[in-house]
């Protein structure tokens, strides 16, 4: 299955998460220990509401009218909506065939595949979705197509990803284990990751 179609569902899954994230749980922990619930919200936003729609569009990082990284979404009005709408947009413009073709940046560190790109684009609805429901009481939906579309991508990536930091070290799931639980392992995450008390 190509990724192009499975990356309207990967937007949705994530903007259902965040829809049921309100400011009360902003200061909670998450499985990324140098991110608090607010800051990776931001970070899921500005990666996949921005930076994720302009890569998709092959337009340079940091153009004159683009936020900032940085930039606190979350303070803004109506701003689970706003993703909402920002996240199905960049999920259209991947959707179509030739988000996939050439090269494009997500960052300022340089232009890479363009279809390198996109399988960021799709972790980073996942994965951090993932991150933000278990932090938040939730459950990400991912169905099998979902799971085997990004098991694919993860393992083509995850051992360059765990070069520059982006995943942490492979943790250690069953082979049996669910297709989505061994692609969180393998990139950098355990399946069976509990909030910690005080945080809820």
């Amino acid at each position: 299955m190509e990724t192009r179609s499975v990356m309207a569902r990967a937007a949705e899954s994530a903007v259902d998460i965040v829809r049921g994230i309100g400011p009360d749980v902003f200061d909670g922990c998450t499985p990324c220990p140098e991110l608090k619930v607010g800051a990776l919200l931001n970070h899921l936003i500005f990666l996949t509401g921005v930076r994720g729609h302009a890569a998709g569009l092959k337009q340079p990082p940091q153009a004159q009218n683009e936020v900032a990284e940085g930039h606190a979404f979350t303070a803004e009005p109506d701003w689970a909506e706003a993703y909402a709408a920002r996240s199905a947009a960049t999920a259209a413009v991947w959707s179509a065939p030739e988000a996939w073709v050439g090269e494009t940046a997500l960052t300022g560190s340089g232009r890479m595949p363009a279809r390198f790109i996109g399988g960021i684009v799709l972790g980073e609805w996942l994965l951090h979705g993932w991150d933000l429901a278990v932090a938040t009481g939730q459950k990400l939906n991912v169905d099998d197509e979902l799971a085997a579309v990004l098991y694919e991508d993860i393992v083509g990536k995850a051992e360059v990803a765990r070069q520059y930091g982006v995943f942490g070290p492979e943790v250690s799931v069953s082979p049996t284990a669910p297709l989505f639980d061994r692609a969180l392992g393998m990139a950098g995450r355990d399946p069976l990751w509990k909030r910690p008390v005080d945080s809820v």
